[in-house]
């Protein structure tokens, strides 16, 4: 007669994997609907009054760089683990955190961008700098305001009598407060990311993931990979909506 012997630390591993992965999954539902209800309060604020579309930073274009390589390495540290070949691991994850890192110092970068160009987090319409037209353009009702000898005219103000310097020297810049406000809270959520790949790093480095055991690898990986979908997400957005 054979005798099977339970082990706890080996028997509970599939349970360990399904609570993990449904943990996972949920907070990045929450994530999603969060972001789209500022997304979706953006679009609406679009449709009222004066928006400003601003160029965005060209070091957003390198964070979307660093990001997309920071994922592939972490990809690469999941799939190793998975072939129970764990040699290399530690080094890339620290690839990955080397490259989240390099995000963050982009996004900052990015917001100096914003600032040298007049775009302020709480900041009005007229401050912005730069070459109207292509840093920046005003729009009315979706309808792009003509600039001549530093006035604002309506485009159907084909007289040029009427300029509009006078109204937009009282509004606010809302668009470059969305920017922040998203660009802001998509980094908030990379912070934890960032401390979750070092605690990764530190596991790894200690042997702790396995071909069998790697429930925390998995999970922090699905959440770099949405933290990667996500910001170019809200690349695309404040590029082609905004």
């Amino acid at each position: 007669m054979t005798t099977f012997t339970y082990s706890p630390a080996i028997e509970d591993l599939p349970r360990k994997l399904k609570a993990r992965k449904l943990l996972t999954w949920l907070l990045l539902f929450a994530i999603v609907m969060f972001f789209a209800g500022l997304t979706s309060a953006y679009v609406v604020s679009m449709s009222g009054g004066y928006w400003v579309d601003i160029r965005l930073p060209d070091a957003f274009l390198v964070s979307t760089g660093c990001i997309a390589v920071s994922s592939l390495f972490i990809q690469m540290a999941l799939t190793r683990v998975r072939r129970g070949e764990v040699a290399g691991v530690p080094l890339l994850i620290a690839f990955t955190l080397a490259f989240g890192i390099g995000f963050a110092i982009s996004q900052f970068q990015g917001w100096g961008q914003l600032v040298d160009r007049g775009n302020f987090v709480v900041g009005k319409v007229l401050q912005n700098t730069g070459t109207y037209g292509q840093d920046w353009t005003i729009r009315h009702q979706g309808q792009a305001l003509v600039l001549e000898d530093g006035k604002f005219y309506r485009p159907d103000d084909t007289q040029r009598r009427s300029p509009v310097n006078a109204e937009l020297d009282e509004q606010k810049n809302t668009a470059s407060s969305y920017i922040y406000a998203l660009t802001a809270a998509h980094l908030a959520h990379l912070a934890l990311g960032l401390v979750s790949l070092v605690v990764m790093l530190v596991l790894a480095a200690r042997g702790a993931y396995t071909q069998a055991d790697h429930a925390g690898l998995w999970a922090g990986t699905m959440y770099w990979h949405f933290l990667g979908l996500l910001w170019v997400y809200l690349f695309l957005f404040l590029t082609f909506v905004h």
